[in-house]
């Protein structure tokens, strides 16, 4: 592959990953701050606010049924056409929620209007990811696999940077013109993120792999029950290794704008300062870890992030809690910046190395969204829930990290890293490679 595909590729994958990641944590920071206000109108702010997550949360439930049907769109008909499609979902869904009246302008329908564009987003997540995931490890050579896996990672972090960064400078407006309309500016301008990211992605060809599963005629007819009849435990195995990845980084990057301004006293434009620094750190730090993998292996460099998030919980907690910026943003540097950068740089590589190409597209997405949504959308819900049941102590929601990273300890330890697999093993990697 000539470098001009290479650059195209990687840009493609990481372009519409961004922006449809940058649509989804503009939902999730909007909540604590807006929507709860505006949307889910409530005389206790409490329930007003966990109706506001609970409406995040919702998305991650319908986001495996996305990863089903655009899973099978992937696997029968291609990577690229499907990534097309999730991107003009995530565009249209997220352009309409920046024009919709609020519940004083029409009651009733304004939370339930909100809520079934959030479903949509939910749907065109769902089948993003796993698709940017392998157009990036399909096209990879095997020895950079980590590094090309990385980098649609990095636009986890990349739409979450855009996202904060974008409601930072519109909380620079008066508290009352953000309120009535400034909060609306980025989810309308998002419309031209999107137009080039649908360019961008036009102009890639399908992966090299996916052609030779077509050439082949091994195309299963409906990939989803092979995938669960033949590739159960691997999908497992993937719904647990993301657990750890999930739900610390939504306490990180979201819980922590709520339960810091309303708890603790710090400001808006701190807190969401302290997320954006670290979150930049993190996008920096990611490729150096998918590098990384590729020399030391996976699953030494998962291991050691999810063992440092568990031992991080209470550390993170107490640094918060001293009442300073500077040791708020240098928690959340750790947290979100550093401890974390290793295990999502290295879990799409990760899934995608243990499922076959012909079931690839539907494995990875099932694991991975599944996860999402038993750990991930429920995050905030669940912190924000202990906090309420346990007097707004924190040791509960520290605990909750701590069991995260053991689930996922527990899991990736079925997981082979693929270079000892080949180091003991090379004649029957090479032959299941050439079958795939």
């Amino acid at each position: 592959m000539d470098k001009k595909t290479t650059r195209r590729v990687l840009t493609a994958s990481l372009v519409g990953s961004s922006i449809e990641w940058f649509d989804y944590f503009l939902y999730g920071t909007m909540a604590a701050l807006v929507f709860n206000q505006l949307f889910f109108v409530n005389e206790d702010p409490t329930v007003g606010l966990m109706l506001a997550y609970a409406s995040f949360a919702l998305a991650f439930f319908i986001r495996p049924f996305g990863g089903i049907i655009f899973s099978h769109i992937g696997d029968r008909i291609g990577r690229k056409k499907t990534l097309v499609i999730t991107l003009s979902l995530m565009g249209i869904a997220t352009f309409g929620m920046g024009l919709l009246p609020t519940y004083q302008a029409i009651g009733i329908w304004a939370p339930i209007l909100l809520i079934t564009l959030r479903l949509v987003q939910g749907l065109g997540i769902g089948g993003e990811w796993g698709g940017a995931l392998l157009l990036a490890t399909e096209y990879a050579p095997p020895e950079k696999r980590g590094l090309f896996g990385s980098i649609p990672q990095m636009g986890v972090t990349i739409g979450l940077v855009l996202g904060t960064l974008a409601l930072w400078v519109m909380t620079l407006l008066p508290n009352e013109a953000f309120m009535t309309w400034g909060w609306r500016v980025p989810f309308i301008l998002s419309a031209l993120l999107v137009v080039f990211g649908l360019w961008i992605r036009k102009g890639v060809d399908e992966t090299p792999e996916f052609k030779a599963v077509q050439a082949s005629g091994d195309i299963p007819k409906v990939p989803i029950v092979e995938t669960l009849k033949y590739h159960w435990r691997e999908v497992l195995i993937a719904i647990g290794a993301k657990v750890v990845e999930t739900a610390p980084f939504y306490i990180f990057g979201t819980f922590i704008v709520s339960y810091a301004t309303t708890n603790l006293g710090f400001s808006r434009t701190a807190t969401l300062g302290a997320v954006m620094i670290a979150t930049i750190i993190t996008t920096i730090l990611i490729p150096i870890m998918g590098s990384l993998s590729d020399r030391v292996g996976r699953k030494k460099l998962y291991i050691a992030g999810a063992s440092a998030m568990a031992l991080f919980a209470f550390p993170y907690f107490w640094m918060i809690h001293q009442g300073s910026v500077f040791m708020l943003v240098l928690a959340t540097i750790i947290g979100l910046g550093v401890i974390w950068a290793p295990i999502t740089a290295v879990l799409g590589t990760m899934f995608s190395e243990i499922f076959d190409a012909k079931v690839r597209y539907t494995g990875v997405t099932l694991g991975y969204q599944i996860g999402a949504a038993l750990a991930g959308g429920t995050a905030p819900l669940v912190a924000t829930a202990l906090l309420a049941r346990f007097d707004n102590s924190y040791v509960p929601v520290a605990i909750y990290i701590i069991f995260t990273a053991l689930i996922s300890l527990a899991s990736i330890w079925a997981v082979k890293d693929l270079k000892q697999q080949q180091a003991a093993h090379p004649a029957a990697t090479i032959a299941k490679e050439s079958r795939a």
